[in-house]
């Protein structure tokens, strides 16, 4: 099929595929002469690589890179090798065009203490090799929490991310520390009164009653 074919005829990411598709992003790499790349990757690819939820995804979502000394760094631009080696993977396993992309990188933010990211976020991380020249880092199931009731603001009242959270069952203490997370990411009184609204709804009224 052509590399020009409609986003509407890609194939869900599923976990069989997720592995394939990053085993074969990595032998593809493997080939490069360039330095090892290591993603850092949110959302429902992570949730599925870590077998934390059973369901499908479109894409992959990047949010930081580390260099070779471990240091964070942000995802935009990504390396180019990687951009051309993910859309070779798009057509030969019919996945959406931007599978790999860097769409929640501003979720790290260098202006902020922790680059704006949860207390421990990095020792949390499950790392996994695809070769030698790819290493993927997927974020924690507490961190899950954090990143998915902030992006569940922004989408309404029921919504894939607040899905993804139940689904997690998350204790009472892991929803308050989300909440507060996300509410230093966005201080505005319009996000907290919203928040706290999506909580009731769902069936989070304690919590709703403590930010």
């Amino acid at each position: 099929m052509s590399a020009k074919r409609s986003n509407s005829m890609f194939t869900p990411l599923d976990d069989k595929l997720l592995e394939q598709a990053m085993t074969m992003l990595g032998e593809i790499l493997e080939g490069e002469t360039l330095d090892p790349i290591n993603l850092i990757v949110c959302g429902g690819s992570s949730l599925i690589a870590t077998g934390l939820v059973q369901r499908t995804t479109k894409d992959v979502d990047i949010i930081a890179l580390f260099n070779s000394k471990k240091e964070l760094l942000e995802a935009q631009p990504l390396p180019p090798q990687l951009i051309k080696a993910a859309e070779v993977v798009a057509v030969e396993l019919k996945l959406l065009k931007n599978w790999l992309n860097n769409g929640p990188r501003s979720i790290v933010n260098p202006r902020m203490p922790n680059h704006g990211l949860p207390e421990g976020f990095l020792e949390r991380l499950h790392e996994r090799a695809y070769g030698p020249r790819l290493t993927v880092y997927y974020i924690s199931r507490l961190d899950q929490i954090y990143f998915k009731i902030f992006a569940s603001v922004d989408q309404g009242k029921l919504n894939r991310h607040l899905n993804d959270v139940i689904a997690l069952q998350p204790s009472e203490t892991e929803l308050v520390s989300a909440a507060r997370w996300a509410m230093i990411q966005d201080p505005s009184e319009g996000f907290r009164e919203t928040l706290k609204e999506m909580l009731m709804v769902t069936g989070y009224e304690r919590i709703a009653q403590q930010i």
